[in-house]
């Protein structure tokens, strides 16, 4: 699958930046896949820098793509699940371009756009580690479609 993972900051921490790259890399071998940043607003909370945070997303999401946003209250699959996703995202869209919003969540604006909801769990994660955790699992994702053995 080609895929576009949209998330709001940058990585501070080296091993974020590292598990981003080496699932990167791990993952050119099944499509392109690609980070595409926005600047957070960690000197505004709440629904206001949510909004300003969703307008820099929306211009980083091009014509056409199929959006998913991660979002608390969206379906949670298990790994095969989330290998059908990958598969049919793949098959009916060509590629799919994921939203990962900071620690403001993702704005109303951002999820009406959003084409379809994925939940990874009712807990709430830091956006440097979501980032990791969505690629380990897309890797597993492809690993499963493509029949290769990956740990349980």
């Amino acid at each position: 699958m080609n895929a576009s993972i949209v998330c709001v900051g940058r990585l501070k921490e080296k091993w974020q930046r590292d598990g981003v790259e080496e699932y990167l890399k791990r993952l050119s071998r099944y499509g392109k896949y690609e980070i595409r940043e926005v600047d957070d607003r960690p000197d505004a909370l709440g629904a206001k820098a949510a909004e300003r945070e969703g307008e820099a997303i929306l211009k980083r999401i091009r014509l056409g793509e199929h959006v998913v946003a991660l979002a608390i209250d969206g379906p949670a699959p298990d790994s095969p699940g989330l290998a059908r996703l990958v598969d049919r995202w793949a098959r009916e869209h060509g590629r799919a371009t994921l939203v990962i919003g900071g620690s403001n969540g993702l704005s109303k604006e951002v999820l009406e756009r959003a084409d379809e909801k994925l939940s990874f769990s009712n807990l709430t994660f830091p956006h440097g580690l979501m980032r990791v955790v969505l690629l380990e699992q897309l890797y597993r994702a492809e690993r499963i479609l493509a029949n290769e053995p990956y740990h349980k």
